[in-house]
């Protein structure tokens, strides 16, 4: 039975620490240095024999042939005492040839001699000391230790040993000048190539790369459970040591195995298999996709940490000790990287280790790299927008909120952004059931009717309603559960904002959290209501936000008490002030853009709250944001009408500031902050007739639209495509941010000369005509003036 070395198993290799493959690596080292030395020490040993042998003389060998005689005399005497006639033929002949091959009656059996050494009895300590060849005193005496003797039939043997004089500088000297010459020996001198050669050979290496690549890549897909060891093969090429085509081989690699891993992962995540599950007999089948799966996890694993490790170094500027890859290099090695693991987080959410790659992406996205940041930020949105269930995003919320509170809130704003993106809606969350809930399709009556008999129809009908209540029910409990997981979500997504605004109001992160809350405010507990308008009065008050910060405010309190805070006798009025009062803010500068959210404000403050609203408010509301008009951009001015038009039709009064008679008493006070005393009801909408005459065609036809009262038919009504939008959705649509006029100019053709000379001449025509009527109406109704006129005209 052959002594094979077992493999050891993945889950083993799992279960040993770090620490233990550290000394494991450590102690095959220490194992192949020591062989080495060893080596080097025996090849030593060896060339110092082989010097003794070349300089010692042979030693003489002594022939006993007296001996010899006497032994052969002696036997023949034997022989002649020997009872011959007693014996057979076959017995003589037999004693003759073993007496020729061996005297094997007389020899000694105790003795480990061998059969043709003769004992040397009479031979005494004189005559060896004379047999050993004299030396000359060339060599100087070396120190000798005395060791125990052997005693031996001949007599005792006296053992001796040299004293060895121990010099390790000496010794490590001369190993590394013999490893030295074995290297000069070995190496052999390398021809010098030309750029051009040099560069040819590069292309030619990487080519061959570049097919092994391809040929391992394509082999694993076509039969992904035969060839998953290929996998491991196709991995080992992200350690290429070719300093010439290293680079551009760990990145191919990295992204063939990211695509491969996309294609042969499976739909499900695949679990450890127990200790009763491996004891079990399973079939053959069975038993290779358990070894498919188990090699699957174990090689993904060994690439993600592959990933996760050239980051690091790249993150700690580490060389390696190859020093086969510049530190330069290392950016874009790192940049592959996390578009592998950003690719990986969108694409398997559902496989094994998605949670490691949640902790590894959301600190990149507080990268000092813009690049790097941006791939985090555009996955982890892509993770949100597909994320039906909600286990991904709630394990992308947990990291974040860890992040902001690990680093004290010192991160980049973009991070908390990305709570925009959530799918946490209501109207989401039941199409999402039904997009999840399994659909099964019915036979109706006439199929029924049709195929099957009456006893049939009888079960099929029992059967049906069976199934629709099974269907029912995992549509609820999907529902449920979804409901759940949102809900956890938000709870760690309110606990961030409302952290941030009681621990760091300074924080730059505020806008980010106002703006959070102004989407997320209609699903915040009814509890919590009170106290979090009081927080965004104050800070709008304290006068330390900018503009677009107190308008997310404001936003943000008006979604809370248009959603559950219908319920709470709160009065709004103070946002309504203060948004009166700031809406000069904007303009056709910088400002520009937050013009979207002052139209979201308006559109719950008046639409959603009509029955809150009086009639003097909106009316200072629709004067001054007619005067707004006047300054700011033509999408802006868009935007802005389209909401003029909202308010004529929602309250029905408005049309008092199309009339140039006052109602009322008092006198309108445009610089007044208070809306609901300026006295709009006394003033009219001339802007109108301005806004008539405006550049942008949109913005005329929406001013000609508001002069005849905002009618919904006739026709002053707008077209179906301006009508139909909501306001923020028209300024985006006529935005200018490429600077281009949208929509665009007509292109003017240039006149020529025979198209000038006749304007010119018809406008001296019509100069000519207006000036005879002129002089003809002043001497008909003007006389004296006529006369002064044309003594003015001979004098001059």
């Amino acid at each position: 039975r052959k002594n094979t070395k077992r493999v050891p198993s993945f889950r083993k290799l799992l279960r040993t620490s770090k620490i233990k493959l550290d000394n494991k690596l450590k102690n095959k080292q220490y194992k192949q240095q020591s062989a080495a030395k060893k080596y080097r020490k025996e090849q030593k040993k060896l060339r110092e024999a082989v010097r003794d042998a070349i300089s010692r003389k042979p030693f003489p060998l002594e022939e006993c042939k007296k001996k010899q005689v006497v032994g052969k005399q002696e036997e023949d005497e034997e022989e002649d005492a020997l009872p011959l006639d007693m014996m057979d033929e076959d017995d003589l002949k037999l004693m003759e040839d073993l007496a020729q091959k061996a005297s094997f009656l007389t020899r000694d059996l105790s003795s480990n001699e061998p059969v043709h050494v003769k004992k040397r009895k009479r031979e005494s300590v004189i005559d060896k000391y004379e047999k050993v060849p004299r030396r000359m005193q060339t060599e100087p005496e070396k120190e000798v230790i005395h060791l125990l003797p052997i005693k031996d039939k001949g007599g005792i043997i006296p053992q001796t040993m040299e004293k060895r004089v121990l010099n390790v500088a000496q010794d490590e000297e001369e190993d590394a000048e013999e490893m030295e010459e074995e290297e000069d020996f070995n190496e052999e001198p390398l021809p010098v190539l030309t750029p051009e050669e040099m560069s040819a050979q590069r292309r030619q290496k990487l080519q061959e790369r570049k097919m092994h690549i391809a040929a391992l890549a394509s082999a694993i897909l076509s039969e992904p459970d035969n060839n998953i060891k290929k996998l491991k093969e196709l991995r080992a090429m992200l350690m290429e040591q070719d300093p010439n085509v290293a680079v551009i081989v760990r990145k191919l690699v990295m992204v063939s195995l990211m695509e491969v891993f996309k294609d042969i992962v499976p739909s499900y995540k695949i679990r450890p298999l127990t200790e009763a599950e491996k004891a079990t007999k399973v079939k053959k089948e069975t038993q290779k996709l358990r070894e498919f799966e188990e090699g699957l996890v174990s090689q993904y694993k060994f690439y993600l940490e592959n990933l996760e490790q050239t980051i690091k170094d790249w993150k700690q500027k580490k060389l390696k000790k190859s020093n086969v890859i510049s530190l330069k290099a290392y950016k874009g090695l790192a940049e592959i990287a996390v578009k592998c693991l950003c690719e990986l987080l969108v694409a398997l959410p559902h496989f094994n280790f998605h949670n490691n790659i949640i902790v590894l992406i959301v600190p990149l996205m507080n990268d000092a790299s813009k690049m790097i940041s941006e791939l985090c930020f555009e996955a982890v949105k892509k993770l949100f927008k597909q994320d039906k269930l909600g286990y991904a995003s709630l394990g992308v919320v947990k990291v974040i909120s860890g992040l902001v509170r690990g680093r004290n809130y010192d991160v980049r704003p973009e991070v908390l952004k990305v709570f925009l993106h959530l799918r946490i809606k209501e109207v989401e969350l039941q199409k999402d059931s039904e997009d999840i809930a399994p659909k099964k399709k019915f036979m109706t009556y006439k199929e029924k009717r049709k195929n099957l008999s009456r006893m049939q129809r009888k079960w099929k009908k029992a059967e049906e309603k069976l199934e629709r209540e099974l269907l029912e029910a995992e549509a609820s409990e999907s529902k449920e559960k979804k409901l759940k997981l949102h809900t956890e979500t938000l709870n760690i997504v309110f606990v961030t904002y409302f952290r941030i605004l009681k621990k760091a109001q300074k924080s730059p992160l505020l806008p980010a959290v106002l703006e959070g809350l102004a989407k997320f405010a209609h699903l915040i507990n009814v509890e919590f209501f009170d106290d979090l308008l009081i927080v965004l009065h104050s800070l709008i008050a304290s006068g330390g936000l900018s503009y677009r910060e107190s308008l997310h405010c404001i936003l943000s309190a008006f979604h809370i008490l248009s959603g559950q805070g219908d319920v709470l006798n709160i009065d709004p009025m103070k946002f309504y002030t203060h948004l009166y009062k700031t809406l000069f803010s904007l303009h056709a500068g910088g400002t520009n853009g937050d013009t979207e959210i002052v139209l979201q404000c308006l559109d719950v403050m008046f639409a959603k709250r009509r029955k809150q609203v009086s009639q003097q408010r909106a009316l200072a509301f629709l004067k001054r944001l007619s005067t707004l008009a006047l300054h700011v951009l033509p999408n802006s001015s868009v935007g802005i009408l389209a909401t003029n038009r909202v308010l004529m039709q929602t309250f029905p009064k408005m049309d008092l500031l199309l009339d140039n008679e006052s109602q009322g008493s008092g006198v309108y006070l445009p610089e007044l902050d208070e809306p609901e005393h300026c006295n709009a009801q006394n003033t009219a909408l001339w802007e109108l007739h301005l806004l008539q005459r405006h550049y942008h065609p949109t913005v005329q036809k929406f001013a000609a639209h508001l002069i005849v009262g905002a009618p919904t038919e006739g026709s002053g009504a707008l077209s179906l495509d301006l009508s139909q939008r909501p306001a923020t959705e028209l300024f985006e649509a006529y935005s200018m941010r490429g600077m281009t006029f949208n929509p665009p100019v007509a292109s003017v053709t240039p006149r020529r000369k025979d198209t000038f000379s006749q304007m010119d001449s018809f406008i001296d025509e019509e100069l000519n005509k207006q000036l005879q009527h002129h002089i003809s109406e002043t001497v008909v109704h003007k006389p004296l003036d006529f006369a002064k006129h044309l003594k003015e005209s001979s004098f001059s």
